[in-house]
């Protein structure tokens, strides 16, 4: 009986704001842009950070120790293989290349005198002039020579490269790095002298995570080479800027990072203007394209400490929260979910953080 009277006093007083000229308060529907779910084919730049380095970059030390007498190349300088970089105090090792030869001289004639004694003896021996004791002395001795020129030679031989090892030349075409020595320094084999990058082809070396990799290699079909399956990259310096050139990836590590899960991928860019250096940092971007996934705005999806929530209109048009799964990898404007939505599902496309739970929506 109380809930009827109530219920007729509510009444009264509707009817009573209404003749007053009074509004009632209603709730006023919220309009935000909406998009319904679809699956389609996108291609999403996957982005990894890289750093360059030379084909062939060479760490330039000496061979043997002495005072840098010559420094023969400039920081940054483009250099062919087989110009001369640095040289070295030479006179000792000249000296010593003289007296191995001097020796080694020596031996040959010694050696020559002992194969003709061999010869007489055995002449000699022949004839039964001789005995066999003396044969096998003489030959014994020849032998003795030989050994001693073969020795020589070898003395020889080495004193000739270590004055070689003087005069320092370029392994490789490329660019000269930085040159922390001067003339009339005291080098010895662990001082750093320069390093050439040779820059006719750089590469820049970043990780991927495996997934990327399995997916690539479902895509190949079994087929051995798997990298040729990879499109091709490119390259963004800090700037933002693009290098003009595309890059291939050319190489994958055979193990798997324990703490990172991903592996080293080295993509080979062309370098034909030296316009790349080693030691730049930037970013490749690897076009990857996936195909019947359902794709959102990133602006349509809150993040709520470890999860993803998407506001969802149902049919009474109000706005209700649902978490989603997301890819690990997306564009900079799209993510791609792989559960918590379904085809033909409708869902707020921008404002989605100020959306309230329950919320009628107009869209």
């Amino acid at each position: 009986m109380k809930t009827n009277n109530l219920s007729l006093l509510l009444a009264i007083c509707t009817v009573f704001l209404t003749a007053c000229g009074l509004d009632v308060p209603k709730e006023t529907p919220t309009s935000y842009p909406t998009m319904t779910i679809s699956k389609s084919d996108i291609t999403l730049p996957m982005k990894y950070s890289a750093t360059l380095k030379g084909t062939s970059d060479v760490t330039i030390k000496p061979q043997v120790n002495g005072q840098l007498m010559e420094v023969c190349i400039t920081e940054g300088q483009q250099v062919k293989k087989g110009d001369v970089l640095f040289r070295i105090d030479s006179r000792n090792a000249q000296l010593e290349l003289e007296s191995c030869e001097a020796n080694l001289l020596a031996a040959q004639a010694s050696e020559s005198s002992a194969k003709l004694e061999y010869e007489s003896s055995q002449n000699l021996y022949a004839k039964g002039i001789v005995s066999k004791y003396i044969l096998d002395n003489s030959e014994n001795d020849y032998k003795r020579a030989i050994a001693t020129t073969a020795q020589a030679k070898a003395a020889t031989d080495r004193a000739r490269v270590n004055l070689g090892y003087c005069t320092i030349t370029a392994p490789v075409s490329g660019l000269i790095g930085s040159v922390p020595v001067f003339a009339g320094d005291q080098v010895n084999t662990s001082t750093y002298l320069t390093m050439v990058s040779g820059n006719a082809k750089m590469y820049a070396e970043f990780s991927v995570s495996e997934s990327v990799l399995e997916e690539r290699a479902d895509a190949a079909q079994h087929d051995k080479n798997m990298l040729a399956h990879f499109p091709d990259v490119s390259f963004f310096f800090k700037s933002g800027s693009e290098y003009p050139m595309k890059g291939r990836i050319t190489s994958v590590t055979g193990t798997v990072d324990r703490t990172t899960g991903a592996l080293t991928c080295k993509a080979t860019f062309p370098n034909p203007d030296g316009i790349l250096y080693s030691g730049i940092q930037g970013t490749v971007v690897i076009p990857i394209a996936v195909q019947d996934v359902m794709v959102v705005p990133q602006h349509a999806v809150v993040r709520l400490q470890d999860k993803y929530l998407v506001y969802k209109v149902g049919a009474d048009s109000c706005a209700y929260s649902v978490i989603v799964k997301t890819a690990g990898f997306g564009s900079d404007r799209d993510l791609v979910v792989t559960s918590g939505l379904e085809v033909g599902d409708v869902i707020v496309t921008e404002g989605a953080n100020n959306v309230q739970e329950g919320q009628r929506v107009i869209f």
